[in-house]
């Protein structure tokens, strides 16, 4: 029996050489693009910019047609969409995908790259969305974007046509991630200790508008204003609850909207913001034009409203009332944000708990000062018209509503008119 000996001719020195040049011509391309990564978004603190940067240089690298880069919500568990190489203002931050669903959210899940060539809208894990041109293009590279061991968000790029992804472009493509991951977590960081600033700061200037010696409806109206500045609100407002009627009535907004500051009364079993009060939670609403039951849908449109965060005004265990706010855009309000709100809206409470605590002081100090007076005068006419105690009430009080003057003002005028007699 025979064995025949395989033999495989070696590679010539040419094709050797053109082997190496590739390979050093590659190398030599990543580096550079590196370079430029790293000179685009070294030390640049503007989470936008950076992701701007990231979208034009990976579509300068793969040519693609499209880029899009979506950053993991840690809290939501959710990829929202953040930035593409075309700008979509009303799909950015709007676009979202659970970890697992659709293409983005497995590469996201399983933190493992994704290569069609072409059709893939037939894979089983694509999600369409029909607000997304993207959507209807041809091949599909996505890869996820890990720094410290974990994914914090994914890179797509995608062809109009077929296109075959060599191993060096996904190689590459990987490389980018992995270097901008974490200039996108120091732009994330910042973002949000900068934002925890201006909170920190607000709460600091509402404190101080409480403490002064502001009028409560002035207090009020810099209150919402503060707040409408510090989370970009369209409006933002204060409503008291009428407990009789069972009314929450507008009471502060820094909206110049004559539309939206006389709007009816709202009644609290029948609307949305009454469940905030009845509920003693706050009530978070998408879109307040879609959503049912929102009483006000036109008026929405006219000013163009979209999402609200409604938080009640608590005084103790009680409701007092509600603290709105509305945004031009539909957004996702934070937990930190709604409790921020919380914090001024409980502040707000105090103010003018406070406030009615002192009126009614000063009300019945002044009724027990209009007591004696009226005691005093009742005196003076019983002394010198020989009457009976009813009968100089009486008098008081008639001569009150003859003159339409209070009893207190006719009560003076006798004791004045009694202190000229005796000098």
């Amino acid at each position: 029996m025979s064995t025949e000996a395989v033999t495989t001719q070696p590679a010539s020195l040419p094709e050797v050489v053109s082997k190496l040049k590739t390979a050093l011509r590659l190398k030599s391309l990543e580096i550079e693009i590196l370079h430029q990564i790293s000179q685009a978004i070294s030390g640049n603190l503007n989470l936008e910019e950076v992701l701007h940067h990231i979208i034009e240089l990976v579509t300068q690298v793969t040519r693609g047609d499209s880029c899009l880069l979506y950053l993991l919500d840690k809290i939501n568990e959710e990829l929202v969409l953040r930035a593409s190489k075309n700008p979509h203002p009303k799909i950015i931050g709007r676009i979202k995908v659970k970890l697992g669903e659709g293409i983005t959210g497995w590469v996201a899940k399983e933190r493992q790259p994704v290569a069609i060539q072409k059709d893939a809208s037939n894979d089983p894990r694509f999600k369409f969305f029909h607000n997304l041109p993207e959507d209807r293009y041809q091949a599909f590279l996505s890869v996820p974007v890990i720094t410290k061991n974990e994914v914090i968000g994914v890179i797509n790029v995608q062809h109009r046509r077929p296109h075959r992804h060599t191993a060096s472009e996904k190689t590459l493509l990987m490389t980018i991630a992995n270097q901008v991951g974490g200039a996108i977590e120091n732009a994330r960081l910042y973002e949000e200790t900068k934002k925890k600033a201006v909170q920190i700061e607000t709460l600091s200037k509402v404190s101080k508008t409480i403490t002064s010696n502001h009028y409560l409806d002035e207090m009020l109206h810099l209150i919402v204003s503060m707040m409408a500045e510090t989370m970009n609100s369209s409006i933002c407002s204060i409503m008291l609850l009428d407990e009789k009627k069972q009314e929450l009535i507008i009471k502060a907004t820094q909206s110049l909207s004559q539309a939206y500051s006389k709007k009816p009364n709202i009644k609290v079993h029948k609307s949305l913001l009454g469940r905030v009060v009845l509920d003693r939670k706050p009530l978070i609403i998408r879109d307040v034009i879609e959503e049912k039951g929102y009483m006000y849908p036109e008026l929405a449109k006219q000013e163009g409203l979209r999402s609200l965060v409604s938080v009640p005004m608590m005084i103790k265990n009680n409701v007092i009332g509600v603290f709105n706010l509305y945004t031009a855009q539909e957004r996702q309000f934070s937990q930190e944000e709604v409790q921020l709100l919380s914090t001024v809206a409980n502040q707000a409470a105090v103010a003018i708990e406070n406030t009615k605590l002192m009126s009614e002081t000063i009300a019945m100090q002044e009724a027990l000062e209009t007591r004696k007076l009226v005691e005093r005068a009742k005196g003076i006419l019983i002394r010198e018209e020989k009457i009976s105690e009813d009968e100089a009430y009486r008098r008081i009080q008639q001569k009150s509503m003859k003159l339409r003057k209070s009893m207190r003002e006719i009560s003076e005028a006798i004791i004045l008119a009694a202190e000229i007699k005796e000098q």
